[in-house]
């Protein structure tokens, strides 16, 4: 049994150490793809049309720009997620007092030490990580590849070569919804091309672009499904302000004391002023107003301090 678990353990942490040493090979994937895209759309198929004149070069601008405008909110969403903290607890960290718990701050999760969910009792327990060897607060979890605890954390991703936690899953998100839109949007402008494959007209240009614009269409259309799918999972998380890691445990206890409503989940993580809620920024006064984006303290629902778990 204990050479069992030693044997696990030791899989665990070889499993962890090469999602690590993934890093910028992640990153050079991204930016390889990115590079294949840009030569099949602007280079190969639109680029050309821009020295046609009329309606044609029009046409092409329109789409050139508005590519290289949902490519920028891209890269700028995603190196956001890459280089942003997801948010660790501060050194020293206490939970609040009983008082405050009691006003308010309640965690169903509290009792969760590594998997098991125990009723939460008048005195609650505060959660506390034997790995980090500190205390955790409410929503917080160890991340394992990151070997510390996150705040808020939803899950770690190998795309992004970081932990989506508390201070970057709005810029995480973002980057799903540009890339959805732009996969689509190449998706579309390629499908001519990618029909004519399978024509029996002569299609024009070497073989070379006609291997990219192929790759290209194949590999859009395939994040586009998949982020597709997981931008719908995402949305459902934001409205029940819940997080990937707490979805799976709220399973455990029905009871979900920050679903506040749709329009303050929603808030909760895009912020409450408008004009930031497409890019990958706060706005001071957001930050200033909401302790909840700095991800340790989380307003609950008012009557759940007298629910029962």
């Amino acid at each position: 049994m204990h050479r069992s678990g030693t044997t696990m353990a030791w899989n665990v942490f070889k499993f962890c150490t090469a999602l690590r040493g993934l890093g910028s090979i992640m990153i050079l994937l991204v930016l390889g793809i990115v590079g294949v895209t840009y030569y099949a759309v602007v280079w190969t198929s639109y680029g050309p049309a821009l020295s046609v004149g009329g309606l044609e070069s029009l046409a092409a601008l329109v789409v050139i720009l508005l590519f290289h405008f949902l490519l920028g909110m891209l890269l700028w969403s995603y190196f956001s997620v890459v280089f942003t903290d997801p948010g660790v607890v501060p050194p020293n960290w206490r939970p609040a007092s009983d008082e405050e718990e009691q006003e308010g701050e309640r965690d169903p999760l509290n009792g969760l030490e590594f998997g098991g969910l125990q009723p939460e009792a008048s005195n609650q327990r505060t959660r506390f990580c034997r790995k980090c060897n500190q205390h955790k607060p409410p929503r917080c979890h160890h991340c394992s590849v990151c070997g510390r605890c996150v705040l808020k954390m939803d899950h770690h991703c190998v795309w992004v070569v970081n932990c989506v936690g508390a201070l970057n899953y709005k810029y995480f998100l973002l980057f799903l919804f540009y890339t959805f839109l732009e996969t689509t949007l190449v998706t579309l402008l390629l499908m001519p091309h990618f029909i004519a494959f399978f024509s029996e007209e002569e299609i024009p240009g070497t073989p070379s672009t006609l291997a990219t614009t192929f790759l290209a269409f194949v590999l859009n259309l395939a994040f586009a499904l998949s982020v597709m799918g997981f931008l719908i999972m995402h949305i459902s998380l934001v409205a029940a302000n819940t997080t990937t890691i707490e979805a799976y445990e709220k399973k455990k206890s029905p009871k979900w004391p920050y679903d506040l409503g749709r329009k303050k989940n929603f808030e909760q993580v895009f912020g409450m002023d408008k004009k930031y809620w497409l890019i990958p920024a706060y706005s001071e006064e957001d930050l200033r107003r909401m302790p909840e984006l700095q991800g340790l303290e989380y307003p609950s629902k008012p009557d759940f301090v007298s629910q029962d778990f």
